[in-house]
């Protein structure tokens, strides 16, 4: 009998069979839609100083600049073959003779960075205050994160490390270099807590392994927006509050993550601090660091920086208007609620 969950016969990348619509893509618009209803959700309850035009564009330049920085990170970080380095246009336009030659993966880390960059430019521009509408983003977007996992998951891919948990799942897409031969004594022993029949030493065996989709879903997605929005987001605190928990608390979440999820093919653990030999497929201790887990490293780190810079700055409001007088003080709480 299989112990091991079965991943599910029904589920289908294409949204209509034989049509060029996935879930994948459709899952990202989800994301973005549910977190645009909670931003304007939230901005009105807030009183928000800009716009409704305001907020659409800066959304919009949010979402170039995430697509822009994800796809950099994705091809430039995470791809090894160095193709990108050396024929750069493929990194937006990937075909080749007419058909699609590039790498297909994003990288959150890079599209976190391009959303920073193209929405502090934006509200330099526009002189929006960035930090306030940050914090309005930080609360609202976690739940997006929810669909663009279940997109991964609807894939069949970033599926995790090998696993004889109750949690494996057996995924039908995982490549022949990513199968396992029977005849090694590990294999046999894992495949026997799973009930997955051997019929011979030849054969090559597809192991269950963690559905780290789902765990991002779950806890970088449901759990993190939940302590956001129930905790964090009607908090009076300094500007800039928000945004720092979320960055400490999602590049914690993911970190977390990573030790179940497999690290990207070709790049490996990055740090190798533990046991050097140990294989990427199985769990290499706590001290074998993947590029997910320094650049979330970042995050928290930035996080704390933002925290500490943003306290700083309230201080030195608070001081000054304490120096010019009450109609200066309800100014600034008004701004801090």
């Amino acid at each position: 009998m299989l112990a091991a969950i079965q991943y599910p016969s029904w589920i289908r990348p294409e949204i209509i069979p034989g049509l060029p619509f996935r879930w994948y893509g459709m899952m990202y618009v989800v994301a973005f839609g549910v977190t645009w209803l909670l931003f304007r959700y939230e901005s009105k309850r807030r009183g928000a100083p800009w716009t409704a035009d305001d907020a659409a564009s800066w959304f919009f330049w949010a979402i170039v600049g995430l697509l822009v920085g994800a796809r950099l990170f994705g091809t430039l970080v995470y791809d090894t073959s160095g193709m990108y380095w050396e024929r750069p246009w493929l990194i937006f336009w990937p075909f080749e003779s007419g058909r699609f030659a590039g790498f297909q993966g994003m990288s959150y880390h890079g599209g976190f960075l391009g959303l920073i960059v193209s929405t502090l430019i934006y509200c330099r521009v526009k002189r929006l205050p960035w930090i306030a509408i940050a914090d309005v983003i930080a609360v609202s977007a976690p739940l997006g994160y929810t669909f663009g996992r279940l997109g991964n998951f609807i894939n069949g891919e970033l599926w995790g490390k090998v696993s004889s948990s109750a949690m494996g799942m057996i995924f039908p897409g995982v490549p022949d270099s990513g199968r396992f031969p029977a005849r090694e004594q590990w294999v046999q022993d894992l495949a026997a807590k799973a009930g997955i029949p051997l019929s011979s030493m030849n054969d090559i065996v597809n192991l269950p392994r963690h559905p780290s989709q789902l765990y991002e879903a779950l806890f970088e997605g449901l759990v993190l927006w939940f302590l956001l929005w129930v905790f964090v987001r009607k908090r009076k605190s300094f500007p800039g509050f928000a945004t720092g928990v979320y960055a400490i608390g999602y590049g914690a979440i993911r970190f977390a993550i990573e030790y179940f999820r497999e690290p990207d093919a070709g790049l490996g653990y990055v740090l190798a601090l533990g046991d050097k030999g140990a294989p990427t497929y199985l769990y290499g201790g706590l001290l074998n660091i993947t590029m997910g887990q320094i650049l979330s490293s970042f995050m928290v780190l930035g996080g704390i920086l933002i925290l500490i810079a943003a306290r700083a700055a309230a201080v030195r409001a608070e001081a000054t208007a304490a120096r010019e007088g009450p109609q200066s003080a309800r100014k600034l709480r008004k701004r801090i609620k």
